[in-house]
């Protein structure tokens, strides 16, 4: 099944607080139990950001969801989540999540699940992160020196981005820190069964 799944919207509204929050909903897979997984690994990730950006919190005024789908090509879909919510003071708090998923299995992929074994691939990617961040002058909280094992992270077209959370390594004003790396420069660490390797060998 190399063609694009469906996707469909689903949402929460509620009028007091404000609250929108929209996520995808995954229909049409050939294996039903491999849909059920992918769609409740979806709602458990948006369940989890909903609670950390105070969804029960008494204070809350506006809550609102969005979604993306960055790659859905090749049995390989990659989303990304993003609620934003205000409980008042100067400004709300936006945090994004993302989730990787081969189709055809339901398998969710880590950071570590694109990488050979052994492969020091939090080092290697935490050097390109370090020229990147030198050569587009990104303002730092403090120095930066290595990326989580775990870091958040997305794929799209032949390129794999990874990217930290708002007060994560920047100031607030800057916004998401985003580093695209194409998967061309880093396939020598690549797992083969990955999902790098499937968008890579196109």
């Amino acid at each position: 099944m190399d063609f694009p799944v469906s996707v469909t919207n689903k949402n929460i509204t509620h009028s007091k607080p404000n609250i929108s929050v929209n996520f995808p909903h995954i229909t049409n897979l050939p294996h039903s139990l491999t849909e059920k997984k992918i769609n409740g690994d979806i709602v458990s990730l948006l369940n989890n950001m909903l609670i950390e950006q105070g969804f029960y919190n008494e204070f809350l005024e506006e809550m609102i969801g969005t979604y993306e789908i960055k790659t859905n090509e090749r049995n390989i879909l990659s989303l990304s989540l993003t609620v934003y919510s205000f409980t008042g003071g100067a400004h709300g708090l936006t945090i994004t999540k993302s989730l990787t998923f081969d189709v055809m299995t339901g398998k969710q992929y880590s950071l570590k699940d694109l990488f050979n074994p052994n492969s020091n691939y939090v080092e290697k990617l935490s050097q390109i992160i370090s020229m990147k961040i030198e050569a587009w002058e990104v303002p730092l909280l403090e120095d930066f020196t290595t990326i989580r094992p775990d870091q958040d992270y997305y794929l799209a077209d032949h390129t794999i981005v990874i990217y930290f959370q708002l007060y994560e390594i920047t100031p607030y004003v800057y916004g998401f820190p985003y580093f695209p790396i194409p998967i061309k420069s880093i396939e020598d660490i690549i797992r083969t069964e990955g999902p790098l390797n499937t968008l890579l060998t196109f």
